[in-house]
């Protein structure tokens, strides 16, 4: 059902946690299935230096928030910004049609991360 990918990031995922240091933090909810997804970014000089997730919800979403959190570590914000849908889920190995909305919840929680930190 789920690419070895996402099994892996679900298994060993990474950056799960809290960061202390975090200076845009975003809680998300996915209203239809209850998943829930908390996303902590460490912005230096525009660039997002560290990222960690706590989630509450299916193999998908643990996957899609564990992978997001590596592909956004290091970039400049414009770059985090700019990760699409379709590239998170190609990131995993795809996902199957009824699970493509745990990539969702994990960009809407970097979209509201961002937008506090923009508003500061």
């Amino acid at each position: 059902m789920y690419s070895p990918q996402v099994l892996e990031y679900f298994r060993n995922a990474r950056n799960s946690g809290e960061l202390p240091q975090a200076n845009a933090v975003a809680q998300v909810e996915n209203p239809a299935c209850g998943d829930m997804l908390e996303l902590s970014l460490r912005i230096e000089d525009a660039v997002v230096a560290e990222a960690r997730f706590r989630a509450r919800g299916c193999v998908p979403t643990i996957a899609c928030a564990s992978r997001l959190t590596e592909m956004i570590t290091g970039k400049a914000l414009a770059e985090a910004q700019a990760i699409s849908r379709p590239a998170l889920i190609a990131s995993v190995g795809g996902l199957p049609a009824e699970s493509q909305h745990a990539a969702q919840l994990s960009l809407d929680a970097l979209r509201a991360a961002l937008r506090k930190f923009s508003k500061g």
